[in-house]
């Protein structure tokens, strides 16, 4: 018995210490729960919002990623707008071309409908003489090159009427040669005004496509702030995701809105 507690009672102080100290974790954490009740109280749906939030790493490098698109879809929009106004004053420019080359149609018809008129007169007669050909074709060379340097005639009606081909002869009576020189400005007059209204209508698509890219790029510009505005509010507790989506949702519709402004 002696050799039992000599080896025993050595023990019994360590092993006091021991109890001691659970009995003292036990007290401390039932104080704890006394205290404050909810502290340790398991949440199983707290847990997983917990688990499927992302860490604050990630939503740093999202905000970043967010933040940098959105900034770049504004400077594009802010280009495109630039691009959507420069189009539209190619295209008021363009209008003006096809107004132009219109009254010029006109006033050059207008001659062609008088010259007509006097040419169906009796013409003044004229001795047919060398010299009155040399002065015929001297004639229709000055009146021609006179056509040509007000942009009335183009080149290759010009080298027409000096190759005297397509209908040019210098032989006719000068009346005649006036009424052939008008109808051949009124041709090219004529084709001047269908090419422009052919520019005219290309600028006028180029400038709706401007105007639409910018506006596309406006409301992607809006809806990215909006997209940020979101993910932000979707990391936040359970409790509080709800109003923040709709006041979310009020955001974007209002940033949508003012989108619809035209860009220019």
């Amino acid at each position: 018995m002696q050799t039992v507690l000599s080896t025993v009672l050595p023990d019994v102080p360590r092993a006091a210490a021991i109890w001691l100290s659970l009995l003292g974790v036990v007290a401390v954490t039932v104080a704890a729960l006394l205290v404050r009740p909810g502290q340790l109280r398991l949440d199983p749906g707290a847990r997983i919002r917990r688990a499927a939030m992302p860490s604050q790493l990630e939503q740093v490098q999202e905000e970043r990623e967010q933040s940098r698109y959105a900034q770049e879809v504004a400077v594009a929009a802010e280009r495109a707008t630039t691009t959507a106004q420069r189009r539209r004053a190619e295209w008021v420019a363009a209008q003006e071309e096809v107004e132009a080359a219109w009254q010029a149609y006109e006033a050059a018809e207008a001659a062609v409908r008088r010259l007509s008129a006097a040419a169906a007169m009796p013409l003044p007669h004229t001795a047919r003489t060398p010299a009155e050909y040399v002065d015929r074709e001297r004639y229709l060379h000055r009146a021609a090159l006179d056509a040509y340097w007000r942009r009335e005639l183009s080149v290759e009606q010009l080298s027409d009427v000096f190759a005297h081909r397509d209908g040019w002869d210098p032989r006719l009576h000068p009346v005649e040669q006036e009424l052939v020189l008008q109808r051949a400005i009124r041709d090219n007059l004529a084709a001047r005004h269908a090419a422009a209204g052919e520019r005219e209508h290309a600028a006028w698509r180029a400038a709706e496509l401007a105007v639409a890219a910018a506006r596309s790029l406006r409301e992607e510009a809006h809806a990215a702030i909006g997209r940020r505005v979101a993910e932000s509010a979707s990391v936040l507790p359970l409790s509080e995701v709800v109003p923040s989506v709709e006041q979310t949702r009020e955001t974007q519709v209002i940033a949508r809105g003012r989108a619809a402004v035209p860009a220019f």
